[in-house]
């Protein structure tokens, strides 16, 4: 085989593997990464083999690329990755993983936020409380202005997923004093939507 050839194959074993990790058909990712096919393989998207696991969840697929060396930090063409993803959309077995393989929790999506910052907006308790276990930055400001605390509270509604968000978030050290890029403050979001429960939590911290 030439090098042209050899190119040419390669090429078309990334993107059998880009399919098969779609497909989640982790017999054929399996016999693909024994081939040789490249891990680091990136869609249109630039979404790695991986990212594409961490998408749909495919959890034994994600491991077996994971264990394979594939990289959890390797960003798309919009900053996503398998560790921010992971975080930003509960995929937490995927989560766990990916921190266990040296995610960087330092790393920011395209909107200035770390994993723990849309985790707590979407509502995912578990992934939240898994994260605040890590020495990740439990005040790290957006761009817009916003830290998991405020972000909890202004795009959550107040019920009791969001309530035990800023529990956990409040229990790990979270400042409930640190205002938005308008200087609003978690305690007035929170009072100004009627949010009885967290502004009790919000009271009870501010008195320490």
């Amino acid at each position: 085989m030439n090098t042209t050839e050899a190119k040419e194959y390669l090429t078309k074993a990334g993107e059998q593997l880009l399919d098969a990790v779609s497909k989640q058909d982790s017999d054929a990712v399996r016999m693909l990464l024994t081939q040789g096919a490249d891990i680091e393989t990136r869609d249109s998207n630039g979404r790695t083999a991986l990212l594409l696991a961490t998408y749909h969840n495919a959890i034994e697929v994600a491991r077996l690329l994971i264990d394979a060396g594939a990289d959890v930090n390797a960003m798309d063409n919009i900053t996503d990755s398998p560790y921010l993803y992971a975080g930003a959309e509960g995929r937490l077995e995927i989560l766990r993983m990916t921190l266990e393989y040296g995610a960087d929790l330092s790393s920011i999506n395209r909107y200035g936020g770390t994993a723990l910052i849309p985790a707590a907006h979407h509502g995912h308790i578990q992934t939240v409380a898994e994260l605040l276990q890590t020495d990740l930055d439990i005040d790290h400001v957006n761009n817009p202005g916003w830290t998991a605390l405020l972000e909890a509270i202004i795009l959550g509604d107040g019920g009791p997923v969001y309530i035990e968000i800023v529990r956990l978030l409040i229990d790990a050290g979270a400042d409930v004093s640190l205002p938005d890029s308008n200087n609003v403050s978690p305690m007035v979001h929170a009072t100004e939507r009627g949010y009885t429960e967290i502004v009790k939590l919000l009271g009870v911290a501010d008195s320490f």
